[in-house]
């Protein structure tokens, strides 16, 4: 009777999950290999994409105690804001942990069409600089919401900021820049359309072209605002969305000496085509810096497990930002530490280097 109850069972599923839809199916790999969880890295390393400024007293204490496990040594905030929120978020975090933390400003856009606006920009940004900010983060909304007084989108190459952007190279401080989105949320949601799954679960993040300009564009113009500005230097957040295709990526670090980038939400970029990934990151080991941007301390292993391990075919923690499966790259110690750390010591003004390994 056992067994027959058992059957029944079976087949009343079997029969259920007929209707299974797409975003439900979540197969189990039954593939047996060696599998290796690195919960904390090998290196000490330093976040430079995060937005945890809000975090003070004993939140500010229990997000420096999880750093501690993982092993983040600096956590770089990015939503520092301007002036006086600017002047609040460094009291808050660095006065406590001078060295834990790294505050960036942002961009005064108020009274933007003014006639003395890129002056006075640029006049707030020295005085944030002054006050302690170490780099500049640019939103995703400059360049594809961000417009002027009239309705008119400010392109990420406008003009008007180039005082803000002289401010930085001055003081040597670096600016992160996030430009647009993955390509596939700019494409039609098709069958074609690897990004469907992201865009059936989340809608608002479709880039359609009546409401925003091309991805191609939007790429030329950040391109051009690199070229523009050469003594500055600009980390490219994300990648550069070019995860996905890391020759272009590589043309574009050979071409501007001054463009770096990190590799905040795109981990599994790269654990998709792990040899062409560890010669892309060796080759230019130099350039490249690690970063999470949103902080769940839970998901930091498999960024560590990609870049340190030689793992196969293990599941990253956004399956919506990708229906495949990873694969570690094994890169080698040196390597790791200039993208644990060493690149961010040297380009972001006021880090300690002999609080990390040689």
């Amino acid at each position: 009777m056992r067994f027959l109850v058992t059957g029944l069972v079976c087949v009343a599923a079997w029969a259920q999950n007929q209707n299974l839809t797409v975003e439900e199916y979540n197969p189990k790999s039954l593939l047996v290999v060696p599998e290796h969880k690195v919960p904390r890295a090998r290196f000490p390393f330093i976040d430079v994409h995060n937005h945890q400024n809000r975090a003070g007293g004993a939140q500010l204490d229990k997000l420096i105690g999880e750093m501690d496990d993982i092993n983040m040594r600096v956590m770089v905030m990015l939503s520092g804001g301007n002036g006086t929120r600017l002047a609040e978020n460094i009291e808050r975090q660095k006065k406590k942990y001078p060295d834990r933390v790294v505050v960036f400003a942002n961009i005064d856009f108020s009274d933007i069409d003014g006639a003395d606006y890129e002056t006075r920009a640029a006049a707030q940004l020295e005085k944030d600089f002054q006050a302690g900010a170490q780099g500049l983060k640019i939103f995703k909304n400059f360049g594809m919401d961000q417009k002027d007084s009239r309705g008119k989108r400010m392109p990420v190459d406008d003009p008007r900021f180039d005082k803000v952007f002289q401010m930085c190279a001055k003081y040597k401080a670096p600016v992160l820049i996030h430009t647009a989105e993955p390509l596939g949320l700019f494409l039609p949601m098709d069958k074609n359309n690897e990004r469907w799954l992201e865009l059936k679960l989340y809608p608002g993040r479709g880039r359609t072209p009546d409401k925003y300009p091309s991805w191609e564009d939007l790429m030329a113009e950040q391109h051009r605002l690199f070229a523009r500005h050469p003594n500055t230097i600009f980390i490219n957040a994300h990648l550069g969305w070019l995860g996905n295709n890391l020759p272009g990526l590589g043309a574009l670090l050979d071409r501007l000496p001054n463009v770096y980038a990190e590799i905040a939400a795109v981990i599994e970029e790269l654990g998709r085509q792990p040899r062409t990934a560890r010669a892309f990151l060796t080759k230019y080991q130099d350039r490249i810096l690690f970063g999470k941007d949103t902080y769940r301390k839970d998901e930091y292993g498999t960024y560590f497990r990609t870049l340190e391990t030689a793992d196969e075919y293990f599941d990253h923690d956004r399956k919506y930002h990708g229906i495949w499966k990873m694969y570690g790259l094994e890169l080698p110690d040196e390597v790791l530490k200039k993208i644990y750390y060493k690149n961010a010591v040297r380009i972001i003004p006021g880090m300690d280097a002999s609080k990390f390994p040689r």
